[in-house]
């Protein structure tokens, strides 16, 4: 089973006990369910971008509806955008998105949804790593978590993840306050090893400037 990096998002998302959304500023969260579907289809080889757009290199699906989905209203709009453009665009989609997401994870066995709330399947929060076969990965939080505590280089992915949580607020719910203290200049160096992580996370906290500037003037 391997889980895209839309769906560890989602688990990031989740409390852990009630399986209801974290406390999360609402376009953070949106922004941060639409930039990792733009770095995931990066990984799949879909898509490639640089600060002035994002251009699709493939447009052979995944698979996955919510990939699928993106890709295509990427593909089929005339003109090559920037990111920022598709971290809005997509955005604003994501209520739909989420719902997919939430279906794929008990599709998957990784959630179930009880009485309107989405749980843990697994007690001790563990599930089998598909990408290479070889090794159980511990729940998105505690993996993540593991990498900012230690002196290993990443993967791609869990930079990539940890970038976007950097960006879009979720660090506090990685890692305990006087960690996020001591660990500062790790999280940045993680975040900081992949180029996508770069552009993407750079635009995600722009365009979250630009919505908390445009609230606080209503």
């Amino acid at each position: 089973m391997q889980l895209t990096m839309p769906e560890e998002i989602i688990l990031l998302l989740l409390d852990d006990k009630t399986g209801r959304p974290i406390g999360l500023p609402a376009p953070a969260g949106d922004y941060a369910i639409a930039t990792s579907i733009l770095m995931q289809l990066s990984l799949n080889g879909s898509i490639d971008t640089d600060l002035e757009k994002l251009m699709v290199t493939s447009t052979k699906p995944s698979g996955d509806p919510v990939l699928d989905e993106a890709l295509t209203m990427i593909a089929t709009t005339p003109g090559q955008r920037d990111s920022r453009h598709w971290i809005v665009e997509i955005g604003r989609k994501t209520d739909r998105f989420r719902s997919q997401l939430l279906e794929n994870l008990v599709a998957k066995g990784v959630l179930r949804k009880e009485e309107g709330r989405f749980l843990w399947v697994f007690p001790d929060r563990r599930y089998p790593k598909a990408a290479e076969g070889e090794l159980d990965v511990m729940e998105v939080r505690a993996r993540l978590r593991a990498v900012l505590l230690s002196n290993e280089i990443p993967e791609p992915h869990d930079s990539l993840m940890i970038g976007l949580a950097r960006s879009t607020g979720i660090i506090p719910f990685i890692l305990t306050a006087p960690e996020q203290e001591k660990f500062a200049k790790r999280v940045d160096q993680v975040a900081d090893l992949e180029e996508l992580g770069r552009t993407l996370s750079s635009v995600t906290r722009e365009v979250y400037a630009m919505m908390l500037a445009f609230a606080g003037s209503h």
